[in-house]
């Protein structure tokens, strides 16, 4: 079936500072394609002016309060359960629900991307992400080298899914992590057929403490740890043979 309609879903918890730049991204990405493209923004449980940016960039915002366990997963499963509410008239089939996240910037042909991939058959697209700033931390090298090597990422930040795929396998579960990698689970298990393109990326923040406790700032923050070990480790050895 066609597609008709693009539906953006953007969770954010606190992302005040970022979810600006987040949306500007996303405007741009939308005048390159020719479908109506909606953004609905999730602002689960803030306490800062998310919200507030967020109208003011011409997303639709939902607020939730996040239950214990539910996180990241139950503020995206809101977000297009409220998409897919709002277009109602229109089949599931033809509408495609695109994902990224409130510390994230998207580029100009992400959506462009998305949907050539669906014009030939595919039911979602799982691409890749890159890092903010050219970090010269050990931590960031690291990350970067090990993430070159394959492309066995799934990321909430650069996803896409045709809406009667997604609610054919239940849709994001309320989990506070991974609920990303659940959902193309069950999309592979079921026949759906997946695209994994190394491009177009999009740029994620390089922060060491997010909105989860799993994702690209844990990762990062456990090679920041290893790499202080490590050089502590060292200065001991050092200390020790010179008689320090």
């Amino acid at each position: 079936m066609r597609l008709e309609v693009v539906a953006v879903v953007v969770p954010a918890r606190d992302e005040q500072e970022t979810i600006g730049a987040c949306l500007a991204s996303v405007a741009v990405a939308a005048r390159q394609v020719r479908l109506d493209v909606r953004t609905v923004v999730v602002a689960d449980s803030c306490v800062d002016a998310t919200a507030q940016v967020a109208t003011a960039a011409g997303a639709k915002v939902i607020k939730t309060t996040g239950s214990p366990g539910g996180g990241v997963g139950a503020a995206r499963a809101a977000g297009c359960a409220y998409a897919l509410r709002t277009l109602e008239a229109l089949p599931p089939a033809a509408i495609w629900l695109a994902h990224t996240d409130a510390d994230s910037v998207v580029p100009p042909d992400w959506l462009r991307a998305q949907l050539a991939y669906a014009e030939r058959g595919y039911d979602a697209v799982v691409g890749m992400v890159t890092l903010a700033g050219n970090s010269d931390s050990d931590a960031h090298r690291r990350w970067t080298s090990a993430y070159r090597q394959r492309h066995g990422h799934v990321h909430g930040a650069n996803l896409g899914v045709r809406g009667d795929a997604y609610l054919a396998v239940g849709g994001f579960a309320a989990v506070s992590a991974h609920e990303d990698l659940g959902l193309l689970e069950r999309l592979v298990a079921v026949g759906r057929v997946v695209a994994r393109p190394h491009h177009p990326r999009v740029v994620t923040s390089a922060r060491l403490v997010g909105r989860t406790p799993a994702g690209v700032a844990a990762d990062l923050r456990a090679l920041h740890c290893c790499a202080d070990r490590l050089v502590n480790s060292t200065d001991t050895r050092t200390q020790t043979l010179s008689g320090e």
